[in-house]
């Protein structure tokens, strides 16, 4: 079912809206999700994000509007709507004395796959999140992050062309987090037709995979663009400079006069420099920068993705 209308957006959300008595969860929000983008959905938190999700895969109804998948709206026909979908949306329930074979057998008879289909499904997807070895333990006895896995498994069992996933590493430790993150980047890269959503408020987590982003705040669509356009929208990048010793003003001004650098002054014992766009321009400047002999001992790239997020949510209060 993945490819009949290749020509449409596979998600297209329409005048959305949801409400909770007068409080306005998603205000008239409208976007589409390009095919086979990997999507970041920010906001912060009582944004609206887990609530658009939320009637995207029918866990919840909207007050009004409309929310397609593949063509098909969720409100009105979900269970065709999400014949092709794979979700991790809430906090997966798992009957624990099951181990990851039997979970995702009797998650493949669910969806009417066939006994050898649901055998080579399970050896694929155990691979692909890396359970293979804990594939006949209990699911009782594994981590958050192992269970976390399971649930991404369950998700990719019928071989989806959209996949919806909300905060996938919320509550796991940097071991968890950095497994799950490994696993949809394998998924990205193997698959040519996928088109995934996730939502998140780890920056970090969103530039490193994803390549366009949604910014939602109070429910209303603030930005909805490629990545690295936000994240170079006005040509900068903002540079950390640190010294050995705390810098001079004299440090400070011979930065500022280097070719290409904006704005250049002290924060705290580093120097925050302002610097044009692209690569050309910072190899450039790594080099000027260490020609001036003032002790220069690092230099890095501020998140500017993060830089972006705090203006943009700054301006829509």
């Amino acid at each position: 079912m993945g490819n009949f209308m290749s020509s449409q957006d596979p998600i297209e959300i329409t005048g959305l809206r949801k409400e909770y008595g007068a409080f306005v969860a998603v205000d008239n929000l409208t976007f589409s999700v390009k095919r086979n983008s990997f999507t970041g959905f920010l906001g912060p938190n009582g944004a609206g994000k887990s609530t658009t999700l939320k009637i995207l895969t029918h866990l919840i109804n909207a007050t009004s509007g409309e929310a397609k998948i593949n063509g098909i709206d969720v409100t009105i026909n979900p269970k065709r709507a999400l014949t092709n979908v794979g979700t991790v949306v809430e906090t997966p329930e798992f009957y624990t004395y099951l181990t990851p074979v039997e979970t995702l057998k009797y998650v493949g008879q669910i969806i009417g796959l066939s006994q050898e289909s649901i055998k080579s499904e399970t050896d694929r997807i155990l691979e692909k999140v890396k359970m293979t070895e804990w594939s006949d333990k209990k699911l009782g006895t594994f981590s958050k992050g192992m269970r976390q896995r399971i649930a991404l498994g369950q998700a990719l069992m019928n071989n989806p062309s959209v996949i919806i996933l909300d905060e996938p590493t919320s509550g796991l430790d940097p071991r968890g987090m950095a497994e799950i993150r490994e696993i949809l980047k394998n998924l990205r890269n193997d698959s040519n037709d996928l088109t995934v959503v996730m939502s998140s408020h780890v920056l970090h987590e969103v530039s490193d995979l994803c390549d366009r982003i949604a910014l939602i705040n109070h429910g209303k669509l603030i930005l909805h663009d490629d990545i690295n356009a936000i994240m170079q929208s006005d040509g900068t990048r903002r540079m950390m400079v640190k010294l050995e010793n705390i810098p001079t003003e004299d440090n400070i001004d011979k930065i500022a006069e280097l070719e290409n650098v904006v704005s250049a002054e002290r924060f705290g014992n580093d120097v925050d420099v302002f610097l044009k766009g692209d690569l050309e321009y910072r190899t450039k400047f790594f080099s000027d920068i260490s020609a001036l002999n003032i002790g220069v001992y690092s230099v890095f790239e501020e998140d500017s993705l993060e830089t972006t997020y705090l203006k943009l949510i700054k301006e829509s209060r």
